[in-house]
């Protein structure tokens, strides 16, 4: 509820004054004193209500958000093929709580858009509608309501596209997890590489990751089958129980990505996914479990990716690991791709960046996954002395299999750096703009 406060009313007084100029003839004059007078008086406006601005069931018609009211996500929410939902910068969208396949999310099926339009300066915000942020993104003098832990209080965004991806027995198209299988809405994948799911810029997507079944959730921003006409940048999501930012096949570029605590993995790749992700940014908390989980082809179709000029940094800040569960890396089921320009910061030592299994040896020697200029930072223990040196680079990096030359490959590829060296690797000046830099 708000309360409105009227001041300054004016009061208008009449004063009555008889004057007499005789007896039988007296003249009335009217003198008027006007008065300001400072009052207040309350008036109790409901903005609580969303009549006017929820967003529920599905959207078949284009549609355009307006910037100067809330929206309430309310339950499973889609925009279906042909149509596109327009969200201009500075837009807030609070999702109802709930749990289950009806968990409050968003998903722009196959052959539909989403021209998410924020800005460095007003950035688009997906939250709870438990958070007290207000129009404008600004919270009252007391602050945001909910923090790094409040996870899971509604689902997330789903973007699905007709882009290739690697599936089990080489079939063309799936349905998204998270999404019941008749719903049709969920399906993804296809044979257009270049398929366009629309534009995505300077959003920020918190406190989601509901569970729709017992170990299954919903990531921050899932992109199904998405294709390289999609445009994805400056993208935050914070305090997801799932995983952050997930790929499934397709090929789409993004750039400028942070992902702050979330309760599974920060980036995780699957199902041949053949973009680029350049200029990641990821914070791990206590309940994070990998910087980067990554999993090979499913089908015949190789698919390869890159990651390049990112930041992954742990959640300890000293040399004991114990209670941090957070790893660097896992690569898995026969990863592909190809990683440049990485560093990893304030891991403990035990941490590490691991092939799998004997599939990601495989891989490693037959140079479809490859690692270049990856870089250490380790904390430092009380004294000021750093954790570990570089005898330990081939205790970092553990091939499970012990059927390639990884480990020892790192003295080339990887090194253990100082902190001045670790400025340029990831342009922190692009998340300005982030909930995380506030």
């Amino acid at each position: 509820m708000k309360i409105l406060k009227l001041k300054n009313l004016i009061v208008v007084t009449l004063l009555t004054t008889f004057l007499a100029c005789s007896e039988e003839d007296p003249i009335i004059e009217y003198i008027t004193i006007v008065e300001t007078v400072t009052e207040t008086v309350e008036t109790i406006v409901d903005v609580d209500s969303f009549s006017n601005s929820t967003l529920e069931g599905n959207i078949t018609s284009d549609l355009t958000l307006d910037k100067n009211m809330i929206w309430l996500l309310k339950g499973r929410v889609a925009v279906t093929e042909g149509v596109t939902l327009t969200i201009p910068a500075g837009t807030i969208i609070k999702a109802a709580a709930g749990t289950g396949a009806d968990a409050s999310t968003l998903i722009i099926a196959r052959g539909s858009k989403l021209n998410a339009l924020g800005t460095k300066d007003s950035p688009i915000i997906f939250t709870s509608e438990s958070d007290n942020i207000l129009l404008g993104g600004s919270y009252p003098s007391n602050g945001p309501s909910l923090n790094i832990e409040s996870r899971g209080l509604w689902g997330g965004v789903i973007v699905l596209g007709k882009a290739p991806c690697s599936f089990a027995g080489d079939v063309t198209e799936l349905q998204i997890e998270g999404i019941p299988t008749s719903d049709k809405n969920g399906l993804y994948g296809g044979t257009d590489v270049t398929d366009n799911s629309g534009t995505i810029q300077y959003i920020s997507i918190r406190h989601g990751g509901a569970e729709i079944g017992e170990g299954n959730e919903i990531n921050g921003l899932t992109l199904g089958g998405v294709g390289s006409g999609t445009t994805i940048d400056h993208i935050e999501v914070i305090a997801n129980v799932d995983d952050g930012i997930e790929f499934f096949g397709g090929t789409v570029n993004a750039s400028n990505l942070l992902v702050w605590g979330q309760g599974d993995d920060a980036l995780d790749i699957d199902q041949g996914y053949a973009g680029t992700i350049d200029g990641a940014y990821i914070i791990l908390e206590s309940a994070s479990d990998h910087g980067l989980e990554i999993d090979g082809p499913e089908g015949s179709a190789p698919g390869s990716f890159t990651i390049k000029n990112t930041t992954i940094i742990g959640a300890t800040l000293n040399c004991n690991a114990s209670g941090v569960d957070g790893e660097m890396a896992d690569f898995r089921k026969g990863a592909t791709g190809n990683l440049i320009n990485i560093l990893f910061s304030n891991f403990a030592v035990g941490k590490d960046v691991e092939l799998d299994a004997s599939a990601d040896a495989t891989s490693y020697t037959s140079g479809n996954l490859t690692f270049t200029n990856i870089n250490i930072l380790y904390p430092s223990d009380k004294d000021g002395i750093t954790c570990s040196d570089v005898e330990l680079l081939n205790q970092i990096f553990d091939d499970k299999s012990d059927e390639s030359t990884f480990e020892n490959d790192a003295l080339t590829f990887a090194k253990i750096i100082s902190s001045d060296e670790s400025e340029g690797i990831t342009n922190k000046s692009e998340f300005d703009w982030t909930f995380y830099s506030r």
